[in-house]
């Protein structure tokens, strides 16, 4: 138990330049105390002692604004950066060295049953505001950009923006996971302008032809 402790409070050096002491972190740092929180309730859930488990969880919620269900199966070094508002399902599944920002949604699509919330791998990122939902799979060492909704599937070594989220980049190699949210691609974007130019070789053509007619026209 220490020992992961001590991953914990490693990870948070590790992620956040701010951080400045290990008592700092320890009486500080809301998503840590989130984690450390969970643990115990996922524990009694296991135990089937649900009501206290669920108990753990909302007290918990209410103290840091962090609200993960104690189904949850969360691995190793996972760091909850400006948690406040950060959603994490009942039957999500999360890899080690996950990185969530703050307002991140790990959540279901309605009222189905079994297995209804993300499954993130190993060395994810999941930036700002960004919202995962349904039973679908985040590869490993892939990115989701702020404000991003995913519903489907991403490959790993993937960085997805948009709404919905749209894969951008997957080049088979290992992410830095230091995303820069100021500089990601913009599908949406793009689009438009790709639409602007067909618009405007459409107006060209369009004027092209009139001026043909107009001499043909002008011939006879």
């Amino acid at each position: 138990m220490f020992k992961r402790m001590k991953e914990d409070i490693e990870v948070v050096f590790e992620q956040d330049p701010a951080a400045r002491s290990n008592l700092e972190v320890i009486l500080t740092y809301s998503g840590l105390h989130a984690i450390w929180s969970h643990r115990l309730a996922h524990a009694f859930f296991k135990r089937k002692f649900y009501f206290i488990a669920r108990v753990i969880s909302q007290i918990s919620r209410f103290f840091t604004g962090i609200e993960i269900h104690p189904g949850a199966k969360i691995g190793r070094r996972l760091f909850i950066d400006h948690g406040m508002g950060v959603v994490i399902g009942e039957t999500c599944e999360i890899g080690d060295n996950v990185t969530v920002f703050q307002g991140v949604t790990l959540g279901g699509t309605g009222k189905e049953k079994g297995k209804r919330h993300p499954t993130i791998k190993d060395n994810a990122l999941i930036a700002t505001g960004a919202k995962v939902l349904g039973s679908i799979t985040i590869g490993e060492n892939s990115k989701i950009g702020a404000g991003s909704v995913v519903l489907k599937e991403v490959p790993a070594n993937s960085t997805v923006v948009g709404v919905p989220g749209r894969v951008v980049i997957q080049d088979g190699q290992k992410i830095n996971r230091n995303l820069d949210h100021c500089n990601l691609p913009d599908p949406v974007a793009d689009r438009i302008l790709e639409m602007q130019n067909e618009l405007s070789l459409l107006k060209q053509e369009l004027h092209d032809l009139k001026q043909e007619r107009s001499t043909v026209k002008n011939g006879n």
